[in-house]
């Protein structure tokens, strides 16, 4: 067993650079600074319509290899329209066949006015595709834009303090994953 930092890829479900979920990402990285090492995935948009290629493009492919080399998933997304927005879902669909998923420690966080619809789909579309996201890495923020401040952060003690939480579980999923030999496909 190492004592190595673990890395986590952070995907927010939000084109938005000025998102309240890229907020959430910025908590976050900052509730865990030490602790972990958070890599932001900045390609959401740039993936192409999926469609089930048996070669696909190189964006995918390189979006698989940094889910496969990171020791967690933190998502963090919004909802559009009662749903999940459809790039992150995108996304998700291209790994349901080549399995970067399978046993990788997930945190989901939805962050939204209401939120819970996208939640639960988000929630259901994660475990089909074998993650490992047990109940405490999952958390819904409704009306999340009432806990930040004018210049966009987290200030809401509680928030922040379930966030925390929800990071805390992940790495304990992952360190799990790590004693068992299974954590990281790359």
């Amino acid at each position: 067993m190492t004592n190595q930092i673990p890395t986590i890829l952070a995907i927010s479900g939000s084109l938005k650079s000025n998102s309240s979920n890229n907020a959430v990402i910025r908590a976050a990285t900052e509730l865990l600074q030490g602790q972990a090492n958070f890599v932001l995935y900045d390609g959401l948009g740039n993936l192409p319509h999926f469609n089930d290629s048996q070669d696909p493009p190189e964006t995918v492919t390189a979006f698989r290899k940094q889910i496969a080399e990171a020791d967690g998933v933190f998502i963090c997304s919004p909802e559009y329209a009662f749903g999940v927005p459809g790039s992150l879902k995108n996304a998700l669909d291209w790994t349901v066949s080549s399995g970067e998923f399978i046993n990788k420690p997930v945190a989901l966080i939805t962050a939204a006015t209401g939120g819970d619809k996208a939640h639960s789909s988000l929630l259901l579309t994660l475990r089909v595709i074998s993650s490992n996201l047990p109940d405490q890495c999952a958390l819904l923020v409704s009306y999340i834009r009432s806990k930040m401040d004018p210049s966009g952060n987290v200030t809401d003690p509680a928030t922040l303090t379930a966030i925390k939480g929800v990071l805390e579980a992940l790495l304990q999923q992952i360190e799990i994953a790590k004693m068992e030999g299974g954590g990281q496909a790359g």
